[in-house]
This record gives structure tokens, C-alpha cells and sequence, in this order.
């Protein structure tokens, strides 16, 4: 690894981009950090055929960005996911006929199956079809808000800025939607049932 390589390696996002502005080869090291993660995130939201098209929309908008971003924030990441999910929101029709198509068949193309007896492979079907449906009944804002957080794996605060809504928005918006998720699956916790759902 020349020196150059290892420096912008050990960089704070920030930095990185903050030299990406000179150099723009420089950049890479981002894409490198938080591609695998935004993939997986908007794969399971869209699916694998319109995901890589979204991450790869994804990156070369914050590419063409750069200069805008903000260098006091250290992680890129609430950035990222922020451009991720205007990018789906453009797909949305994509992401509603993925869960609908999840709630009849309970069967997610992207994710493995998470086990081999039978018995609890029917139990996570039904949970799947019952959780489909309620999500694509949500609000996109509150879809949008909500899934941040469980798959995205941020923080509100970083949901907050992803989103560029206050963060009281974002706990509003995420509580909306477990109340309504709850609701609709008899009382189950959605946090625990969405984190199935990610990780079937």
C-alpha cells in the first residue's frame, strides 16, 4: 500500500472527501468504507436487480456532491443513506410491489433462509407476509424513518440527518410506525420483528 493509500485508509470520512476535492481518485476509500452496507440496505428494501443501480446512483451523486459536504461531520454515513433514500424514493414503486409481493409469498429473495427446520421456517413466512403488508401501509416518511434505524443501523440523530428532518421528527415518525406495526401484528413488537425480517 503506497503512503498515499495508507493516509486516506486512516482518515476520518471526512477528511477524505475533504482531499477527494483535490484529488478526486481519493474518493474511492468512501465507496470502498460504505458500499457494502448501503447495498444490503437498499437491497432490502428494493431488491438485488434495482439495488445496484441505486448504490451505484448513490455514489456518484455524493461524488458529484463532495463539495457540499459538510466537513465537521467525521462519518459519511448518515449522508450516504440520506442520498440512498431519496434515490429509493424514486423507486418507490419498486419497494411497494417488492413487499407486496413479499406478503403473498412471505419468501425474501435477498435475504438466506435463516434455518432449516420447517417448523420455524412457516412461523417466519407468516411473519414476513404480516409485516410486508404493514410496512408498505405506512407512510414513506415514516417507512423511511423507521427502517433507518432497524436496517440502516443509525442512530436517530443520524436518521435525522440522513432524512434532513429534526431529530424530534425522526422519534415521532419511528414511534408512529412501531405503534402502527404493533398494531397490525397483534401486538408483537415490530423493532424485534423487522430485525427478523432483516436478518431471514
Amino acid at each position: 500500500m503506497s503512503e498515499m493509500s495508507r493516509t486516506a485508509t486512516e482518515a476520518d470520512d471526512a477528511a477524505v472527501i475533504e482531499r477527494s476535492r483535490r484529488e478526486p481518485e481519493v474518493f474511492a476509500e468512501v465507496f470502498r468504507r460504505h458500499a457494502p452496507e448501503i447495498k444490503r440496505y437498499v437491497t432490502r428494501r428494493l431488491g438485488p436487480d434495482a439495488a445496484e443501480d441505486v448504490v451505484a446512483e448513490t455514489f456518484l451523486t455524493a461524488f458529484r456532491q463532495r463539495e457540499r459536504y459538510d466537513l465537521t461531520c467525521p462519518s459519511a454515513r448518515p449522508w450516504l443513506y440520506g442520498i440512498a433514500t431519496h434515490r429509493i424514493g424514486r423507486h418507490q414503486r419498486t419497494e411497494v410491489r417488492r413487499l407486496r409481493a413479499l406478503e403473498r409469498s412471505g419468501v425474501d429473495p435477498a435475504a438466506e433462509p435463516f434455518t432449516d427446520r420447517a417448523d420455524e421456517r412457516v412461523s417466519a413466512v407468516a411473519v414476513r407476509k404480516s409485516l410486508a403488508a404493514a410496512l408498505r401501509r405506512l407512510p414513506a416518511g415514516h417507512r423511511n424513518a423507521l427502517l433507518l434505524v432497524t436496517w440502516g443501523d443509525l442512530g436517530y440523530q443520524e436518521a435525522a440527518q440522513a432524512l434532513g428532518v429534526p431529530i424530534g421528527t425522526v422519534r415521532s415518525r419511528v414511534n408512529r410506525a412501531r405503534k402502527k406495526l404493533r398494531a397490525e401484528l397483534g401486538g408483537v413488537n415490530p423493532t424485534s420483528v423487522s430485525e427478523e425480517l432483516n436478518h431471514g
